[in-house]
């Protein structure tokens, strides 16, 4: 019993930590109507200068390109430290909101989900360029004694930690209960006006309340560091503990916030001694769980996670049309001659780099049907490319099944798997589909492709190549990169942009535009809503695992973080900025890919390709709010046309 006591008490810590960053996420959406999911991120990379301040005194500006640091002691002090920390966060938030996040203030609020993502990768990579990505220790702030409780003895500062966080919380109450600019917080995301009768400026008040989350962000994450290893990854991901927390006081209580968020951080803590007593629960990743059955009840209790002015808008009501298919055999007719000669043109590093883009295509072009056609956003596409990947390695490997059976059954695994996801998501959609697939996709990480047993470990599942007749379509071998798996990779991307152009243009199609526009509309004449985004979540499904199948023969060699959370959300980035309206953009987020053409290009020329996700971050970030639609999309092609103005027909 003492050892469940202790663990409860020290689960108190990442308990404060996640209700820290869950009232700035509370205190953001009440001002601006933004889930801001880079909001750990920006408690990361201010601990990070916390921790080069106290090293070596150095100011490490956020920036690439300009003399990144700057000495500012040698002797440096804590008070020194924490104040200039906090004062470049606090710069660094109000920066971001008046560039990106007020000018979206009237979008979509997927659109602020969607460029909130580009901002985590651009700080995460940030982080790793300037700090390295190896775990760092940090001295404690808080004091650490110990004390003695039902028999155990435990650190102070865990509970410390939460009576800190549980005071902020307390005075963040006060303020928007019994100030006029409290007051102002409540009414500013719902209506410009309210917030003007109150004698402030709209946007004056947005940009006070995301320093304040700022400030408190990164306040919890130097506080915390001690406790915690700090790496870019692992700040970052506490995101999704915060989330299920702010959503628990529905992203507007700061007392069920702090209360949910120091519930979740001891039960978390206490599953360690339980798995160890309870030999069958001793699994990894189980502390994963806990957020995603959070979001689930809350769900399932309210029909809906994220409430008032982010449900107020369509998430989709504002997009842009998905473009037209054109002719899809005429394409293919140019497409495929232009992608042979291409690969027989090009050689060594820059046929890899166009072989790899083909192959990332594809799962680009499952964004295409789920977000372009369906108006579906999930941030766990490469989760389910990774079930088709490390499934192929161990039919193909292990077991012997010959190719092309074994891409096949993969692909179907993957297809089942985006069943059940949007069979329990088939009841929400947009902002809150894309919250429940991030924490899934967390989920999945760390209980799926963590676990040894499964994904092979350190050394990784080895992809053998494919054969068909006796002919090596692998890209390893005399020649390498081979010829005959750039061709494989040019097949199956032609193979899926046409069929998805198909799609686009078939009766199934239709529907799922109809449910993109307006989905009420859409069942009001007839249209089986349910129906139609589970087709989409298995379609988009099955493409993701054949892209996920084409990256496995690629490298040859898996390993747990081929398809890890941030590459599904690297993959977002890099399907946003091509364009999830067209086929069209998915090949231009193609050649994006980590290890694609451009990657190459960078890399050849200057040696940038370490540049590459900072630039895909900003990119996503810069495009949500000048080009919302993707570099490809060309407006000519998404004027209605006759057959579009008879949705409601052919839905009957």
């Amino acid at each position: 019993m003492s050892t469940y006591v202790a663990a409860l008490i020290l689960g108190l810590g990442a308990g404060a930590v996640y209700a820290a960053l869950g009232l700035g996420l509370v205190l953001i959406h009440r001002a601006s109507g933004v889930v801001n999911v880079a909001h750990a991120a920006f408690a990361m990379y201010a601990t990070y200068q916390y921790a080069e301040l106290r090293d070596v005194g150095d100011i490490v500006l956020p920036v690439v390109g300009l003399p990144p640091r700057i000495h500012l002691t040698n002797s440096p002090t804590f008070a020194l430290a924490l104040t200039v920390s906090l004062a470049m966060t606090a710069l660094l938030g109000l920066l971001v909101y008046f560039l990106i996040f007020r000018p979206l203030r009237h979008a979509p609020p997927a659109l602020s989900l969607v460029a909130s993502v580009g901002l985590m990768i651009a700080l995460q990579a940030l982080a790793v360029l300037q700090f390295g990505s190896d775990n760092r220790f940090i001295d404690s702030v808080l004091p650490q004694k110990s004390f003695s409780a039902f028999g155990v003895t435990v650190p102070v500062d865990r509970p410390l930690l939460a009576i800190l966080v549980t005071g902020i919380g307390m005075i963040m109450w006060a303020v928007s209960r019994w100030t006029l600019f409290g007051l102002a917080t409540k009414a500013v995301a719902e209506s410009d006006e309210a917030v003007e009768q109150f004698g402030y400026r709209p946007e004056a008040v947005a940009a006070v309340s995301w320093v304040v989350a700022s400030v408190l962000g990164a306040l919890a994450g130097i506080l915390v560091a001690p406790i915690s290893v700090l790496s870019p990854s692992t700040y970052t991901l506490f995101i999704v503990p915060a989330l299920a927390a702010a959503l628990l006081g529905g992203l507007s209580s700061f007392g069920a916030t702090i209360v949910g968020a120091l519930l979740l951080g001891m039960l978390q803590s206490v599953l360690l001694p339980l798995q160890h007593d309870v030999p069958w629960l001793n699994q990894p990743g189980l502390r994963t769980l806990f957020p995603l059955l959070v979001l689930i009840v809350v769900a399932v209790t309210r029909g809906q996670l994220i409430p008032g002015r982010a449900r107020a808008v369509s998430a989709v009501a504002r997009l842009p049309r998905a473009e037209q298919t054109g002719r899809p055999l005429r394409d293919l007719a140019i497409l495929v001659p232009a992608g042979m000669i291409a690969l027989l043109v090009l050689s060594g590093p820059y046929r890899l780099g166009l072989e790899r883009s083909l192959a990332a295509a594809v799962v680009c072009l499952s964004f295409v049907v789920l977000t372009g056609f369906a108006g579906q956003f999930s941030l766990a596409q490469m989760s389910l490319a990774g079930v088709a990947g490390f499934l192929l390695a161990r039919l193909q490997g292990g077991l012997g099944v010959p190719f092309p059976l074994a891409p096949l059954l993969a692909t179907a695994a993957a297809t089942a798997a985006g069943l059940v996801l949007g069979a329990l998501s088939r009841r929400i959609r947009g902002v809150d589909l894309a919250i429940v697939t991030l924490t899934a996709g967390v989920a999945f990480q760390e209980i799926v492709f963590v676990n040894p047993l499964i994904t092979g470990g350190l050394a990784g599942s080895v992809v053998p190549p494919p054969k068909l007749f006796g002919l090596d379509l692998g890209v390893a071998g005399k020649g390498f990169p081979r010829l005959e798996y750039g061709l494989l990779c040019l097949a199956v991307f032609a193979l899926c942009g046409f069929a998805v152009a198909r799609l686009r243009a078939s009766t199934s199609g239709l529907r799922m535009l109809a449910v993109r526009s307006n989905e009420r509309a859409a069942s009001a004449v007839g249209v089986d809503a349910a129906r139609t985004k589970l087709l989409a979540s298995a379609v988009s499904a099955g493409i993701a695992g054949l892209g996920g199948c084409l990256i496995g023969y690629g490298q040859g060699r898996l390993s747990f973080d081929s398809f890890g959370v941030f590459a599904s959300l690297f993959f977002l980035a890099i399907a946003s900025v091509g364009g999830v309206m067209s086929v069209r953009g998915a090949m231009l987020g193609g050649l994006l890919a980590p290890g694609g053409v451009v990657f190459t290009v960078l890399d050849n020329f200057g040696h940038l390709a370490r540049y590459q996700s900072l630039l895909c971050g900003v990119a996503l970030a810069v495009l949500v709010v000048v080009r919302p639609e993707g570099l490809a999309y060309d407006p000519r092609q998404s004027k209605p046309t006759r057959r579009l103005a008879r949705h409601a027909e052919v839905a009957r």
